[in-house]
């Protein structure tokens, strides 16, 4: 049985301090039981870093449990991650634990039904690279250079002594190749990371091919409706150019959150546009807003105007309207 280390004290912690590495390891160090939330609907960067800071924890001794509060199962495509003996249901996710760690989650709000659960935390350690983050934990560490969560957990691990067996290079891949886009826009330091999780023997194509390049046949029509709802705006943005299509719930209610979400990488690649957007219909006038740039707005600045947040060229917000009165709120945030 292992040894057991005195719980986290509840010194007086200050919201929203910034720590590094070795200040984040000393919680984790000293944590006899901790929770790791995830942001609800989430992706392969959250669910990968949480199930392999999960399996870190596990393997010390700590009482763990890894969760998210939305949807109510893991998505389809992220099935074959290791560690999903960890994830617990939302409703039984602890509501008093020594140490409670977010996972690439820019705000309380990304936690949905589970941000009630950070109140029961004697410490919040927050862990992310989305420059936009809010810093609502008591211990924050966060790297916006950093092309994903996945990355910071690899830096925190081999300074935390944690050796990359396959589990945990199969969970922390999953995230890097899914929010670095397949590798396409990473600094040079990422292909080096990218070959020591690979050295593991993990099988990198069956990963991405599971996670970017395999959707259910009903994908197929639920895209031809989006694409045909396609309107490019080439005043837009300062006469840079704007492209956006719309999903209707009608069209998309039958398919997972990771379908959906591919269709803004699509609507993307429109030459004539710098700003891509894919408006998402979630309940009668709401919306879930995925904001794209190539190389010269910043769109993290536009979605946090509009009430939400993200990186300097893939962002998000949510918004309430009709159709044609979102678009101009966009517009009119575009300049």
């Amino acid at each position: 049985m292992p040894e057991l280390r005195p719980p986290v004290a509840p010194a007086a912690p200050v919201v929203g301090a910034s720590v590094g590495l070795q200040e984040a390891v000393a919680l984790l160090e000293a944590a006899n039981s901790a929770t790791v939330l995830c942001h609800v609907q989430p992706d392969a960067d959250t669910l990968g870093s949480g199930l392999a800071l999960g399996l870190a924890l596990e393997r010390r001794g700590v009482s763990v449990q890894v969760a998210f509060g939305a949807p109510d199962a893991v998505p389809a495509s992220m099935r074959s991650l290791p560690g999903q003996h960890l994830i617990a249901d939302a409703e039984s996710v602890r509501r008093e634990v020594d140490l409670l760690v977010t996972v690439d989650c820019g705000t309380a709000g990304r936690l949905g039904r589970l941000r009630d659960r950070l109140a029961g935390a004697a410490r919040i350690l927050v862990i992310d690279h989305h420059r936009s983050n809010t810093r609502f934990g008591t211990d924050n560490l966060i790297d916006i250079e950093a092309e994903a969560t996945a990355v910071v957990l690899a830096e925190l691990f081999e300074l935390w002594g944690v050796e990359l067996d396959a589990e945990l290079a199969h969970c922390l891949y999953a995230g890097l190749v899914t929010d670095t886009g397949s590798f396409r826009w990473v600094r040079p330091v990422t292909h080096l990371l990218a070959e020591r999780l690979l050295s593991t023997g993990i099988d990198g194509a069956a990963i991405t091919r599971g996670l970017l390049d395999t959707h259910p046949f009903g994908w197929l029509p639920m895209l031809s409706a989006v694409l045909a709802s396609a309107t490019l705006v080439p005043d837009a943005a300062a006469g840079k150019g704007l492209v956006y299509a719309t999903v209707r719930h009608a069209d998309s209610a039958h398919l997972g959150s990771e379908e959906i979400e591919s269709i803004i990488d699509i609507v993307r690649t429109t030459a004539e546009a710098e700003v891509a957007a894919v408006f998402k219909e979630v309940a009668p006038k709401s919306w879930t807003v995925s904001l794209r740039s190539k190389t010269e707005i910043d769109v993290s600045l536009v979605a946090t105007a509009l009430g939400g947040g993200g990186h300097r060229f893939a962002s998000g917000y949510t918004a309430h309207g009709e159709p044609d009165e979102i678009v101009a709120a966009l517009r009119s945030t575009l300049g």
